[in-house]
């Protein structure tokens, strides 16, 4: 039940009953005090969280911004820029984010806190005062009541009826009072219904403006997100695929650390004891020794590999002579002696072991015979880029196109070792050559795709040769893509005249693989991860060459799309006019050119414009785990990584890649689709996996997106649906229907 209604006429009559339902207002104006009261401390204790809150979020933004990621290598790839900048991207959201927090903070005072504490002070406090009036004037008069009822009868008339004009007057000002305490009381409790509520109102109408203001926030975001998600996601390919290779290296070193020991042709450098003459002592002292061949100059430089920091200056001087100590001269090992031209005295020397000693002193052209360091030694390579290995590559191609073009994990399923090597040694051998019938099905296509790698392999230097090696990785590693490619077209005929051939039948032939992505799997991506790490090996295994992996899939990416421009037109040198003629080239094979894994609707309603920027492939598409050969080397070979096929029949590397379908070259328009007779069934459907937009007719989405209204699209292998408000074309292998 509600409060019992005060009636005016009551105040007059003073009964028991209106006292009670007065005492009832007066209990609940107090409980409302006490709740506003609590309220307002509590409302100023969130806002003290929310600034704390917002200290600590703008702290941690702070942290973001300041961290910068540092890259293994001299460059990065667009996915490793993309997630370097991550960190500042989410930096700035947080600082927007809280920029419209410290806002509705510093207006949460005035909305909120000062108008209940109004209220609380005006209207409660008001009401209060009039009760104190109140009971004052009740006292007041009943005492006055009765003193004069307990006037005598006998008293003069005057007297009495001057008493009972007082009695009136002292009556007439409670009956006022209280009729104004009532009047306060009621108004209070109809007042609290929108004074008290509409600051909380206000109040949350701010939280909501942020909250607001946050989701307009995440869909701003988005965009960065996606792009985010798929770069992560390539990365993380890559970084299995350059694991393994760094993994297999240490092992190598693990087992054979002197043939795998970085040894220059310039400088030699390492530890070494030299013996000080000091005060009636001698000391061996241990310093970090670098000496240049061509100025014959060493350099020493004393160490602490406890701490980690260095010691005093260093010192240098040029070497004059190095000899050989003998055992019996010194009760130390490993120990030869040095003259210097700037100095005089002989200087002593401790080698760490009698292999390092014959080091330093095949260096320094020490007085003892020069062993020469065999690092090379391999097998002589069967393989040759002459007539047979011409004749061979191409029987396996026709084979590989006319059997297999469409079997999925071309390329990235390996066939069995046995069978492989069977294979190759049949085919290269002129008695034999002639009874291998790789069109039968004796020979499964995954033997004869992991015999082409495998010769590849065989050869005694990389298809692209160990000279033009860091070329090619420089080429990629351009900001411009344009200037990619046209650096690459220019490396590429610097080749040998074999090399350059061999290499235009391969990529000819990728690119015929590549056209059929969407039966096989192996989009450019996918072979460029596969062929990358064989024709372009490095002459020296590193950890830094197995980071410049990933700047090898991409050349050989750049060879299969840009295949008919770079091998049939020769480089251009030149600004405006080179570009110019690079374009139209470009045009001209436009038609002709297999489709990759990434092109595109170039527009939903408009008719497509063959511009450089619709030309140049992004490559963020998200990327499977490469071949087994390319990413698992075999750790028992140490010149040419030569890798081993597995011996384990249909051996895969990692998931494959949805088939996504060949971009159309052309929509029809919305007129042509309304107009449709029939109109197919609108379905809800689910992404299973990231996809990036490269044009405004298609939605950009990560694994796990719902999409509304899904229906086939007029172009084969896509879907229309909407997300987010935004119709578009989606993948038909990219989602399931509910």
């Amino acid at each position: 039940m509600g409060l019992p209604a005060l009636e005016f006429s009551d105040c007059y009559l003073d009964s028991p009953q209106f006292r009670e339902r007065l005492k009832s207002h007066e209990l609940e104006l107090e409980k409302t005090n006490k709740f506003i009261k609590e309220l307002i401390k509590d409302g100023k204790a969130l806002i003290q969280a929310l600034k704390n809150l917002s200290t600590a979020k703008r702290k941690f933004a702070e942290s973001l911004n300041e961290f910068k990621f540092q890259c293994i290598g001299d460059a990065e790839t667009d996915d490793e820029i993309c997630i370097a900048k991550s960190l500042q991207e989410f930096a700035g959201v947080l600082e927007n984010l809280e920029d419209e927090r410290t806002r509705m903070i510093e207006n949460a005072n005035d909305v909120l806190i000062l108008p209940l504490e109004r209220f609380r002070k005006d209207q409660i406090g008001a009401a209060k005062e009039a009760k104190k009036k109140y009971d004052k004037e009740t006292e007041k008069y009943c005492a006055v009541l009765e003193k004069h009822l307990s006037l005598s009868a006998k008293k003069k008339e005057a007297h009495l009826h001057e008493a009972d004009n007082q009695v009136d007057h002292v009556r007439q000002h409670f009956y006022e009072v209280s009729l104004e305490y009532v009047f306060k009381v009621q108004e209070v409790q109809e007042r609290k219904m929108f004074e008290f509520v509409e600051p909380l109102l206000a109040f949350l109408q701010g939280l909501f403006t942020y909250y607001h203001h946050g989701y307009e926030l995440a869909k701003d975001f988005n965009h960065f997100k996606t792009d985010l998600t798929i770069s992560i996601q390539n990365t993380r390919n890559r970084f299995e695929s350059t694991r393994s290779e760094v993994e297999c290296l240490m092992k190598k070193m693990k087992e054979n650390p002197h043939e795998h020991k970085s040894i220059s042709p310039h400088t030699m450098e390492g530890y070494l004891c030299v013996l000080e003459k000091r005060s009636f002592v001698s000391t061996w002292v241990k310093y970090y020794c670098i000496y240049h061949r061509e100025p014959k100059r060493m350099t020493l430089l004393i160490f602490d590999q406890k701490s980690g920091g260095k010691i005093g200056d260093e010192d240098s001087f040029t070497l004059k002579s190095c000899t050989r100590r003998k055992t019996d001269s010194i009760e130390k090992r490993f120990c030869f002696d040095i003259e210097a031209t700037d100095r005089p005295g002989v200087i002593t020397m401790q080698a760490m072991s009698e292999e390092d000693r014959r080091l330093w002193m095949e260096a320094m052209d020490g007085r003892e015979p020069v062993y020469t360091l065999n690092r090379d030694s391999q097998n002589e390579a069967m393989a040759q880029l002459d007539v047979i290995g011409f004749n061979v590559i191409t029987k396996f191609i026709y084979a590989v196109e006319t059997r297999g073009i469409d079997e999925q994990g071309l390329y990235r399923i390996v066939g069995v070792s046995s069978r492989v090597q069977k294979l190759i040694s049949m085919a290269m051998d002129p008695k034999t050559c002639a009874d291998v019938e790789v069109d039968s099905t004796e020979w499964e296509i995954k033997t004869i795709t992991s015999a082409i790698k495998h010769y590849l392999r065989m050869l005694p230097a990389p298809l692209m040769t160990y000279q033009y090696q860091r070329s090619f990785i420089k080429a990629a590693k351009l900001d411009n893509p344009e200037a990619r490619v046209a650096e690459i077209h220019s490396i590429v005929h610097r080749l040998p005249e074999k090399n350059r051939q061999m290499l235009e039948l391969l990529m000819k032939h990728l690119a015929k693989v590549a056209s059929h992505h969407q039966q096989n799997l192996m989009t450019v991506a996918n072979l460029g991860v596969v062929f990358g790490p064989t024709l372009l090996r490095p002459q020296e295994e590193t950890v830094a060459a197995i980071m410049d992996i990933k700047f090898q899939n991409i050349v050989i990416e750049i060879l299969i799309e840009n295949h008919e421009r770079i091998f049939k037109d020769m480089p251009v040198c030149g600004g405006g006019q080179g570009n110019s003629q690079l374009n139209l080239a470009r045009r001209r094979s436009a038609d002709n050119k297999p489709p990759s894994c990434s092109e595109r609707p170039l527009t939903l309603f408009h008719t497509p414009s063959f511009s450089d920027k619709d030309k140049v492939e992004k490559r963020n598409s998200v990327m499977v785990n490469s071949s087994t050969e390319s990413q698992t080397p075999n750790c028992n070979n140490t010149h040419n990584r030569t890798r081993r096929d597995s011996s384990t029949t249909g051996d895969q590397d990692g998931l494959p890649l949805p088939k996504q379908q060949s971009r159309p070259t052309s929509l029809q328009n919305p007129k042509a689709r309304s107009n449709s007779s029939t109109s197919p069934p609108l379905r809800r459907a689910r992404a299973l996996y990231a996809c990036k937009a490269e044009h405004d007719s298609e939605l950009s989405f990560i694994a796990g997106t719902v999409f509304e209204n899904v229906h086939p699209s007029r172009e084969p292998g896509w879907l229309e649906g909407t997300l987010d408000g935004k119709k578009g074309l989606i993948p038909e292998n990219y989602v399931e229907f509910f």
